[in-house]
């Protein structure tokens, strides 16, 4: 009878739900672990300004050209979409507005750290996870370097650092790709767009824009770091880490998403 109720797919259900509830809460557990230890070695200079420069410029210049790319695309398409009917019904006073507050908002840090996701937050995994495998962890070790500091540190602080640079400088492209498209699909005039954009986005949007930057930029470089750190069984555990960290890093700033626009925006 056990043989055939563990047959089920009811059975098979449960079973990997908690599965997956037990992998969250080992990730959570893993990347809070990892946060308090890179915490506690602050004091000891675990970095050089070298080796985070070099994080910096692969976190932030690596990334701008595809993220400016997905940025521009989604604004020109929402300017596409809602310019000509609102210029139809005498409201194309709002659209630079609408344009403006849904990427400074959301659509330029969302679509940033989805961009910066797949590009870094894989690489710092695979990197760390390969670093793992070939026990080269091992070996830093033996030399009584701690790896968390060696290793996190340079790679967390350049996303903390960077990704506010890299959303600020994806949020103007898109506000500029909204008032071509308004322009080219209604004739709207970039006078009349931008005109509603200084007078419809507020201080306290690009605020909260920054803080979530600097939020998302922890908790990507975090978490990539952390599964590649937990990688195991060879080329196999390194393909499980990179994608561990990119669909955890994916669920993680969509939640950090959620909790900024309720507390500031509601």
């Amino acid at each position: 009878m056990k043989v055939y109720y563990k047959a089920t797919y009811t059975y098979k259900f449960i079973r990997m739900f908690f599965q997956e509830f037990e992998n969250i809460i080992s990730t959570l557990g893993n990347v809070i672990m990892y946060g308090i230890e890179l915490v506690k070695g602050l004091k000891n200079k675990p970095t050089t300004l070298k080796e985070l420069m070099v994080q910096c410029a692969r976190f932030g210049i690596s990334s701008l050209p595809i993220t400016l790319s997905i940025v521009g695309m989604t604004s020109v398409i929402v300017a596409m979409q809602v310019a000509g009917e609102m210029v139809k019904q005498g409201a194309g006073n709002y659209v630079g507005m609408l344009v403006a507050i849904l990427m400074v908002r959301e659509e330029a840090a969302i679509m940033a750290g989805f961009a910066i996701i797949s590009m870094i937050g894989s690489s710092l995994a695979s990197e760390i996870a390969t670093m793992k495998v070939t026990e080269q962890i091992d070996a830093i070790r033996v030399l009584k370097v701690n790896p968390i500091h060696y290793l996190f540190t340079p790679r967390v602080f350049a996303g903390v650092l960077m990704m506010p640079l890299v959303v600020i400088i994806s949020s103007l492209v898109g506000i500029i790709g909204g008032a071509i498209a308004s322009n080219v699909v209604s004739g709207l005039s970039y006078k009349a767009y931008f005109d509603s954009v200084w007078f419809g986005l507020k201080m306290h949007d690009l605020q909260v824009c920054i803080i979530k930057s600097f939020a998302f930029g922890l908790v990507i470089s975090l978490i990539s770091c952390s599964c590649g750190m937990e990688a195991r069984n060879g080329a196999k555990g390194v393909g499980q880490a990179t994608t561990k960290a990119v669909v955890w890093s994916f669920v993680a700033i969509v939640i950090v998403d959620l909790i900024f626009a309720a507390a500031c925006f509601y």
